[in-house]
């Protein structure tokens, strides 16, 4: 039965992957190049309605419309250029050349003015080097040239430049090729002679601009069909042509425009087909190696379709396994709908199941063992503190009995109700303290103002502190915090107790907060004394006393601080003790009200 699906599989997938192939031989040789041509052409005119609202806002400014012309054709592999109503490249002004005609004489009236010539129109920007500026030896400034044309729209068009009038039919002339190649038509011509005043050659990043010799001469093909009327569609709408160049084809796109002061301008770009005819190309060659790769995919593919049946059985078989070994941590995947996916859906509701019950029985034990634990430190703690007041009234009753010292008699009664007093309240302790390492207790919170509970319980000690002569600083601002209040209120009475007990005499205790992001921090410090770094390890365990040469009966049960570190370990809080410049600092934060 495992045979036959795996090899149903096999012929699908071999059908399949044969006519994924076939579809894409067929698309690439029917649509590939016409669906590239085709989103080349859209991704550019969407560009040049881009560059047409950047030209806008930057036109006047040389520097700025030359980098917008790079970073278009970093972008987009598309050269582009800005041109005025005449067809000129905008922007020449770095590469151009002025020259004084003569008056007398010449046929076209414009002696004695001054004629501005774009150089890139008649020779290329490699013609100009540093050690030999004008390679075309009879340019320089100073020099007398010769110059002819016509005269469209009453404006001067130069095709030739010369030495002199009868060079200009000469071998080592400078001219517009793609002027020349137009008919001269009814227009005036334009013969001319001046001196050369001024030739200016761009340098830097700019020189680039004018090194694409195929696209200048692409803006001056456009420029003479232009000015000669024979391009009447392309000079009054935009429009996109075709155009090949050593058998590679290229798009001409040609948008006009309005500029700010309203006249006409045109956005002339041009693009490579280069790149889709090579991949088509190289798309041919490879198809070899395409069916080869499909071979191979097809058996892959039919050995994947026979583990993938087989996979999760062995995964079932496997976690079952760790279930049989208590390990309840790895699940089944269930990537299907089928009857293997229901039974893997069963076997990880059966493990969670067990697991659960498990960890809850695990949990019980552990509890169980804490409270077993918490009863013999509880029994071995009031055996241990017990003794001492146990003596001292087993003593006293002693003296008592024998009649010995019978002037003493109210004395030896007062010490013995004191040591009641003291074992009545050690047991209240140590039952609390019991009650909060047992793992049943559960705090309850509430929201109420920290600092008028800090101001509250200080005024408790008013009496106690003017008894010691000493005094407290309390600096408060009023934030309202999440925690048991009562809980909190007992913190603070063991943190200013033992604060009272340790300040020496005319000393002071600080109470104070720091207000944090999401906590605020209470702080209660008393000065004028110390604590070594190995006590204050110690000092949060039960039955534990700051100062050795302290006695019992100057001090309290030894729980508070034991008890106080249960209570905001519950609450779920930092806390701590540290020793500063001036004395020691109990601290404790507390979640703020959000």
């Amino acid at each position: 039965m495992n045979k036959s699906i795996v090899f149903k599989l096999f012929l699908l997938t071999t059908a399949l992957c044969l006519f994924i192939l076939a579809l894409v031989f067929v698309g690439q040789s029917l649509f590939f190049k016409q669906v590239y041509i085709h989103q080349k052409v859209a991704r550019v005119k969407t560009a040049l309605e881009v560059y047409e609202q950047d030209y806008l806002k930057q036109a006047g400014n040389a520097q700025s419309m030359i980098k917008l012309e790079q970073d278009f054709y970093q972008k987009q592999g598309t050269w582009i250029a800005a041109l005025d109503d005449r067809g000129n490249l905008q922007y020449t002004d770095d590469f151009q050349m002025e020259i004084l005609l003569d008056r007398p004489g010449g046929r076209s009236g414009l002696g004695g003015t001054t004629l501005t010539v774009p150089l890139y129109t008649i020779m290329k920007v490699e013609d100009f080097s540093s050690g030999n500026p004008f390679l075309v030896p009879w340019i320089g400034e100073g020099r007398q040239i010769a110059l002819e044309g016509l005269i469209i729209d009453n404006q001067p068009v130069v095709q030739r430049l010369g030495r002199s009038i009868s060079n200009l039919r000469e071998d080592n002339r400078l001219q517009n090729l793609q002027m020349v190649k137009k008919e001269y038509g009814n227009f005036p011509s334009l013969l001319e002679k001046g001196t050369i005043t001024a030739i200016r050659i761009p340098d830097g990043v700019r020189v680039s601009r004018y090194t694409n010799h195929l696209f200048l001469d692409q803006i001056k093909a456009f420029q003479a069909n232009l000015l000669y009327g024979n391009d009447d569609d392309g000079a009054n709408l935009s429009s996109i042509s075709d155009f090949e160049e050593n058998h590679i084809q290229y798009k001409i796109f040609v948008e006009r425009i309005n500029d700010q002061s309203g006249k006409v301008a045109y956005l002339f770009a041009m693009t490579s087909l280069q790149p889709v005819n090579e991949a088509a190309e190289m798309m041919q060659d490879y198809y070899v190696y395409i069916i080869i790769a499909t071979l191979l995919l097809v058996l892959l593919a039919s050995l994947y379709f026979s583990r993938r049946i087989v996979q999760p059985l062995l995964r079932m078989n496997e976690t079952t396994q760790r279930m049989a070994n208590l390990d309840f941590s790895e699940s089944i995947p269930v990537t299907t709908k089928d009857e293997i996916g229901n039974l893997s859906r069963n076997i990880n509701v059966l493990s969670a199941r067990l697991h659960s019950h498990i960890t809850r029985l695990e949990e019980d034990i552990e509890q169980e063992k804490q409270l077993e634990q918490t009863r013999k430190e509880f029994i071995s703690g009031v055996s241990h503190e017990l003794k001492t007041p146990l003596s001292v009234i087993q003593s006293c009753l002693s003296i008592l009995k024998d009649g010995v010292a019978s002037h003493k008699r109210d004395y030896y009664f007062t010490a013995m109700e004191d040591e009641v007093k003291r074992m009545d309240l050690l047991i209240v302790d140590m039952l609390e303290l019991a009650k909060y390492e047992s793992g049943t207790y559960k705090m309850e919170m509430e929201f109420f103002d920290i600092a008028d509970v800090l101001e509250r319980v200080s005024g408790k000690f008013t009496s106690v502190l003017a008894s010691k002569q000493l005094q407290i600083h309390i600096h408060l601002q009023s934030v309202e915090v999440v925690a048991n209040q009562r809980r909190i209120e007992q913190v603070i009475v063991n943190f200013l107790m033992n604060a009272i007990c340790y300040t020496p005499e005319r000393q002071s205790i600080v109470v104070s907060m720091l207000d944090e992001e999401d906590t605020v921090q209470v702080c209660i410090e008393n000065k004028g004394v110390y604590i070594s770094d190995e006590q204050l390890e110690k000092i949060w365990d039960r039955f534990y006393r700051g100062e050795p040469s302290r006695q019992r009966a100057s001090g309290g049960t030894g729980l508070g601080l034991a008890i106080s570190k249960k209570i905001l370990e519950l609450h779920c809080v930092s806390y701590g003790v540290a020793n500063t410049p001036e004395g020691v600092l109990f601290y404790f934060h507390l979640h703020k009200r959000q």
